[in-house]
C-alpha cells in the first residue's frame, strides 16, 4: 500500500487511503469486482469522534439515488444522517456494525467498512488528491461550524 496522503485538521492529521476514491461526503470507495465497499474517511471519523450508533433505514437489495437518505449516525460529537454516495444497488450491509459500531473508529479504511453497492457511475468520484483540495476548499467553513457548536 502506498503512503498515504494527510490533511491537517488543525493540530489532528487525517490520512487519506491512496487505494480508495472519495466522495464529497465523506465516504470512501473502494471497487472491488462487481461491488464497491464504501467507509466514512479519517476526516469524518475526527470531525464525529467516538461513533457508539448506527442505523440503517433501507435494505439491502435496493437500489439507490445518489444522495438518497440510508441511515443515521451517532457520536460523542454529532448525530447525522447518512447519504448514499452513488446511485447503484445497495448489495450488503457490514452487519458487525450494527451491534458494535467501534471498528468505524479504529478501523475506518478496512474492518470499518459501512455498506457494499454495485455503482452505476464511479466517475464522479475523487481521487485522493482531489478529495485532499476538496477539504482544503472546506476547511474553513467546517472550522466556523465546530467553533459555533462549541459556544452554544
Amino acid at each position: 500500500m502506498s503512503t498515504p496522503l494527510v490533511f491537517m485538521m488543525g493540530k489532528f492529521a487525517a490520512e487519506i487511503s491512496c487505494d480508495r476514491r472519495y466522495a464529497k461526503n465523506h465516504m470512501w470507495a473502494h471497487a472491488t469486482g462487481a461491488e464497491t465497499r464504501f467507509g466514512l474517511t479519517a476526516y469524518a471519523v475526527r470531525l464525529l469522534q467516538d461513533v457508539y450508533f448506527l442505523d440503517w433505514t433501507v435494505e439491502a437489495g435496493r437500489q439507490l439515488r445518489a444522495g438518497e437518505e440510508i441511515g443515521q449516525i451517532e457520536s460523542s460529537k454529532a448525530e447525522s444522517s447518512l447519504y448514499s454516495p452513488a446511485a447503484g444497488d445497495l448489495v450488503q450491509f457490514n452487519d458487525a456494525l450494527l451491534s458494535d459500531p467501534s471498528g468505524i473508529n479504529v478501523d475506518q479504511y478496512g474492518a470499518g467498512w459501512l455498506f457494499a453497492m454495485r455503482v452505476q457511475n464511479s466517475e464522479d468520484f475523487l481521487s485522493p488528491e482531489g478529495y485532499v483540495e476538496h477539504l482544503e476548499s472546506v476547511w474553513a467553513v467546517t472550522q466556523q461550524t465546530i467553533k459555533g457548536q462549541l459556544n452554544e
